[in-house]
């Protein structure tokens, strides 16, 4: 709308002047309104702009790790095989080199599958590439399991009859008897409109595999809860009546191995979680496929929710050393107290705000030694005053934490606080250098770390049960680690992690893979915390 001419202004009375003046205010109000929708709109398509170039360059982030990624292991299962077929492998003969070949053909068969994953590979291309699946013994035991639709109602009304039948047929195996599964899927037509329908092929966490569950979580339970080589279980496979290759064994731990390592992922996420952690490390020797030499000294790492913690469990992770880099790597941002022997590794935690909680079985295994060794009754006093302390921890075992707390401040500060004032007046009184003089330093310079647990009623008093978590370790290493590769070590800790924290709940470690194994196919990844050991629960009848 056009400005009024003055003298077309110089004629109206006050009112029309207002008048105009507040349709005019009116006009800019709502050219105003209209510019700031403008402005929102051209904002919000900025906004939206601004995401999807960020989204494409996280596409592009991605795209571009699964490349090197891919690259990586392509590198990785080329080395792998031209150790498994060339010369190298004549070098190493016996159970080591049994041992050996059973880890490259599961590392193999892992790195395949991490492929598969990356690359989304269809299903259709690969089928050209498996090997024919052997046929199963006739003899064995058959037990039939049909699926069939849920509703044999055609669209068009009619009800559709029975044509015929798919079966798939594959191996399971219960202590000493090998049996076969028979999947029958019915096939229902419908004469009228020729529809046919057939019930969906289950989902198996090895698509189109020979094992059924059941016997995956058998092999994975005896090799790394009950320290039985593949080898040796292929003998007592055989004298059930079927015949497995070591390959074929180790193409299942492989895979299973990768299907498992998500899980063990959202363990450590739920430990890490907590406040009080328990941390401990003991060494295994890792032989490597490139050098076919045993002389590398690898560590297995444990770790654990404080034994006072409402969660059971714990997670191992292998690692090619010692240093405590690996220590920093696997707890991350993690800030809370941390029960732990005196291994130098941990230190710079400390520094980055990681609480220390010294080991008291660390002290006094140091005078216990020393008394055993030539019958000291200084060192003989030491440990009586450390089991009076340990006393009052039988004591307060099942308490709760404020009620623990309460004791430990009315009856064992004191008899820590005599304890401390006694060390002192004997150091002064033994030379340097001495057995003595040793077993009082160490207890001496970690006195702080030694007693926090007395200030907090979560704290335990020594690392006594992360050490229980590691003996399954010392029992089965040679089995499942001497002779293995990197990530041989690190497939054996994700499945022993499982399996242990499985044992921690009251669970049947068997009886928790094989339910794990069956639903991991169909789980979505937002509900992967349900097959947790601490949080699963056996099916009922």
């Amino acid at each position: 709308m056009s400005s009024p001419s003055p003298d077309y202004l110089d004629h109206l009375d006050a009112r029309a002047l207002r008048a105009l003046l507040s349709e005019r205010d009116q006009q800019l109000a709502q050219t105003c309104q209209r510019l700031a929708e403008h402005e929102q709109l051209l904002a919000q398509r900025t906004e939206t702009l601004a995401k999807k170039e960020a989204l494409i360059v996280r596409k592009d982030q991605d795209i571009e790790f699964k490349r090197a990624t891919i690259v990586k292991l392509t590198h990785e299962i080329a080395v792998l095989r031209r150790f498994q077929f060339g010369k190298k492998s004549e070098q190493i003969s016996g159970v080591q080199g049994s041992l050996l070949q059973e880890t490259v053909s599961a590392d193999i068969a892992a790195i395949e599958e991490e492929l598969k994953q990356l690359s989304g590979v269809p299903k259709t291309t690969e089928a050209r590439e498996q090997p024919k699946r052997m046929a199963l013994p006739p003899q064995l035991p058959r037990v039939d399991i049909h699926h069939e639709p849920d509703s044999t109602t055609c669209v068009c009304g009619c009800q559709m009859k029975r044509v015929g039948e798919d079966v798939a047929e594959k191996l399971d195996y219960l202590p000493g008897v090998a049996q076969v599964e028979r999947h029958v899927r019915g096939k229902w037509a419908c004469r009228q409109c020729e529809t046919l329908i057939q019930a969906p092929v289950p989902a198996h966490v090895i698509d189109k595999g020979l094992a059924t569950t059941g016997l995956l979580a058998h092999v994975l339970v005896a090799k790394y809860a009950d320290h039985q080589p593949l080898y040796r279980q292929q003998k007592i496979f055989e004298r059930a009546g079927v015949k497995l290759s070591t390959s074929t064994l180790a193409d299942w731990v492989g895979v299973c191995g990768v299907r498992l390592q998500p899980l063990v992922d959202a363990l450590r996420e739920a430990i890490l979680k907590h406040d009080v952690l328990h941390a401990d490390e003991t060494p295994v020797t890792m032989l490597r496929p490139d050098t076919g030499k045993t002389a590398h000294r690898a560590y297995l790492w444990a770790y654990a929710p404080g034994v006072f913690e409402d969660m059971k469990g714990v997670v191992y992770d292998f690692a090619p050393g010692r240093a405590g880099e690996h220590a920093r790597a696997f707890l991350g941002e993690w800030c809370g107290s941390l029960v732990v022997d005196d291994y130098s590794g941990y230190k710079k935690g400390f520094a980055q705000g990681i609480t220390e909680i010294g080991c008291m079985a660390h002290a006094r295994r140091k005078f216990f030694d020393l008394h055993v060794a030539n019958q000291s009754q200084l060192a003989k006093h030491a440990v009586n005053y450390i089991g009076e302390l340990y006393g009052i921890e039988r004591e307060t075992q099942a308490l709760d934490a404020h009620e623990r707390w309460r004791i430990r401040q009315e009856k064992a500060k004191p008899i820590a606080d005599q304890l401390h004032a006694w060390m002192l007046a004997q150091r002064l009184r033994v030379p340097d250098g001495s057995g003595t003089a040793k077993a009082l330093d160490y207890s001496l310079k970690r006195w702080v770390a030694l007693t926090r647990y007395l200030g907090d009623g979560r704290l335990p008093i020594d690392n006594n049960h992360i050490e229980q978590q590691i003996r399954p370790v010392a029992l089965g290493r040679r089995n499942w680690l001497f002779a293995g590769s990197l990530r041989g070590g690190q497939r054996a800790a994700a499945v022993m992690s499982l399996i242990q924290s499985a044992k921690l709940n009251g669970h049947d470690p068997y009886a928790y893979l094989k339910d794990v194994l069956n639903h991991l196919p169909t789980y979505k990844a937002s509900q992967i915390d349900q097959l947790l050991p601490h949080n699963w629960q056996p099916a009922t009848a």
